[in-house]
């Protein structure tokens, strides 16, 4: 909801958008590492206008 960023994986894949939601949010909770992937899918996925 911050960057959009899971509703354009969601999007692109197909999936809905809450399950990728939380799926990221445990991924942070229990990995750590999704927050980067996160960031970096912030920066890299252009913005719809």
């Amino acid at each position: 909801m911050i960057a959009g960023a899971c509703a354009a994986v969601a999007n692109r894949f197909g999936v809905n958008v809450v399950a990728v939601r939380i799926l990221t949010l445990l991924a942070m909770v229990f990995f750590g590492l999704s927050l980067w992937v996160y960031i970096a899918l912030w920066i890299l996925i252009p913005s719809e206008d």
